[in-house]
């Protein structure tokens, strides 16, 4: 079979990607999928950067305000809605453009990794719940993931469980920081469910063949001038009312055991409502 197209545009946070998205689209009559695990979300505009309707100059944008902030959202839900929007596509005659910072995401997509699907069912969590989390089954209603996370990093610390991961999977250990603790928390939970290293596991899935044609751009700049235009962004966000959009959410009920409140530039605001630091920490 022909492989169908797919254009793959990435890079680091401020580098340009969404004017560049823009460009690119109406050069080859393109559509874009966000691959952003922020702008997904429904009322988080101004922390996830979000593109506004005026500054798509008529592009379509897929996966953009699609979920509630407490709807369940990672990468095999992600797989499932960017397959349907670029069947949708090429069905149009037209063709997709992945544009994005997660590059977890982008790789999935790219090479079709398989997560087995049912990494979240409860059964298949629960070895490493009662391992390592002392949390009783029915605690776990809504969010198991963060729950646990929460109770384990209180009584022992991101490093302790960063020690958890060394011990049995040296190599992603090495690649994955403490505190990006959901990355530590999957890679060992494979461990438990599969009795594999998930370091191993993603180097044979790396060895995929992609089932498109893709070309794939990752735009970069001086480091210095990225800092600076994050520092810029951050400025223009706090102008713009993040501190009002945190508020609202929280007064919505969205709390941040949510994954989505995890989200870099939330859960710091939100730090701040809760009166556990200055606006200017």
């Amino acid at each position: 079979m022909k492989k169908k197209p797919l254009i793959i545009l990435t890079g680091p946070t401020a580098v340009g990607k969404t004017k560049a998205s823009i460009g690119l689209a109406k050069a080859v009559d393109g559509e874009i999928i966000s691959a952003d695990s922020m702008q997904v979300y429904r009322h988080m505009d101004i922390g996830s950067a979000k593109i506004k309707p005026e500054e798509m100059e008529g592009i379509p944008h897929h996966l953009i305000d699609v979920l509630e902030p407490d709807d369940e959202f990672h990468v095999v839900k992600f797989q499932q809605l960017a397959k349907k929007a670029m069947r949708e596509i090429w069905e149009r005659g037209h063709i997709p453009i992945v544009t994005g910072g997660t590059g977890f995401y982008i790789q999935a997509l790219l090479y079709d990794i398989d997560f087995d699907e049912n990494e979240k069912e409860e059964d298949k969590i629960d070895p490493v719940r009662s391992q390592y989390g002392n949390i009783e089954k029915d605690e776990v209603d809504m969010d198991i993931k963060m729950l646990y996370v929460e109770a384990y990093a209180r009584e022992h610390g991101a490093e302790a469980l960063h020690e958890k991961l060394a011990l049995v999977d040296p190599a992603s250990a090495e690649m994955i920081h403490p505190n990006n603790i959901k990355r530590v928390i999957r890679a060992l939970e494979f461990y438990e469910q599969t009795g594999k290293r998930i370091s191993e596991h993603n180097e044979t899935q790396r060895q995929r063949e992609s089932p498109y044609a893709f070309a794939y751009f990752v735009l970069t700049d001086d480091r210095a001038h990225l800092y600076e235009r994050i520092n810029r962004r951050v400025d223009q966000m706090i102008e713009e009312g993040l501190v009002n959009e945190v508020q609202a959410l929280k007064d919505k009920g969205y709390t941040k055991q949510l994954v989505s409140m995890q989200g870099l530039g939330y859960k710091e605001i939100l730090d701040y409502l809760d009166g556990n630091c200055t606006l200017e920490e």
